[in-house]
């Protein structure tokens, strides 16, 4: 299922030429339909759920992953084609995790010459300290990052943090809170945080997973990998990967599908009393029922 319109107009090259991040891309067209369908994909969900104010900055998380990586390179892509009007500082946290390499970013930003922040915060020690040997640190782990980057916005003058979150991130989100919470509910495209300073984006809300990792290859990121502390997703998470992964496999097209239902939502057929006021359908059919037939 496609999620864009068809009149979609088509990205053009406003600056001319290609930012210095494409210069040694591959030219086959297999890559060229990659590279705009994810162009495409992203713009579309920064127009639907208006994220751009021009003159803004953002903050984009970049920790290593493919993900993160894949959303750097899309928004300067953008950006350099004149359609994206805002300013982008790219941030690692450095959370002190055994054995990470610390040259790799600061190496391929500087090679580039990408605007950037590395800031390096021990959280590694804090969730080590207060959580169970053999414990999952990623829960922990992610808040506190989250916590330093919101931080780190508000200093560098960012009105946005930015993160590589895709289609997979929020539809396995969503089926764990389905399953598990009992509550309908995802990782939003865009959210104010609790403070009210600093907003959430997620441009590739729409982008699937095997097409950043596609990306990723051809592009030569180099990949940090995740697992440094010895500590992966929850069981939770990756049970909800797979039941998606096997759904896709058996019925192809179904999470283009399940993105597009999140777009399509109707309370008055679901059960949720507070979003829909089931009670007023009362009034509603006695008012008709003292309508005189004759009128």
């Amino acid at each position: 299922m496609n999620m864009l319109p068809e009149t979609i107009e088509p990205i053009t090259d406003a600056a001319g030429g290609f930012h210095p991040l494409f210069a040694d891309v591959p030219s086959s067209v297999e890559f060229n339909k990659l590279r705009k369908r994810l162009l495409r994909l992203a713009r579309q969900a920064i127009d639907d759920f208006s994220m751009v104010r021009p003159g803004d900055r953002w903050l984009v998380a970049l920790s290593g992953g493919k993900d993160s990586y894949g959303l750097l390179a899309l928004l300067l892509d953008l950006k350099w084609r004149g359609l994206l009007p805002v300013d982008l500082l790219a941030c690692n946290l450095d959370q002190g995790q055994p054995n990470f390499p610390k040259h790799i970013l600061p190496d391929y930003l500087n090679t580039y010459a990408i605007a950037h922040r590395i800031e390096y915060q021990d959280t590694y020690s804090v969730v080590t300290d207060k959580l169970p040997q053999g414990s999952t640190y990623c829960s922990l782990c992610s808040r506190l990052r989250r916590g330093h980057l919101y931080r780190i916005a508000r200093e560098e003058g960012c009105s946005a943090l930015v993160l590589g979150h895709h289609r997979e991130d929020i539809l396995e989100t969503f089926f764990m809170n389905l399953l598990h919470g009992g509550r309908l509910a995802a990782m939003p495209a865009k959210l104010l945080n609790d403070d009210g300073d600093v907003m959430v984006l997620r441009p590739l809300a729409y982008c699937a997973e095997a097409d950043l990792e596609k990306f990723a290859g051809a592009m030569k990121f180099p990949i940090i990998p995740c697992d440094l502390c010895g500590s992966q997703d929850g069981l939770q998470r990756n049970a909800m990967k797979a039941m998606l992964d096997d759904l896709e496999k058996r019925m192809p097209g179904r999470k283009d599908t399940m993105i597009h239902a999140m777009t399509n939502v109707r309370p008055s057929h679901l059960l949720d009393r507070k979003l829909f006021d089931f009670a007023a359908l009362n009034e509603t059919l006695s008012a008709r029922q003292d309508i005189p037939d004759d009128i």
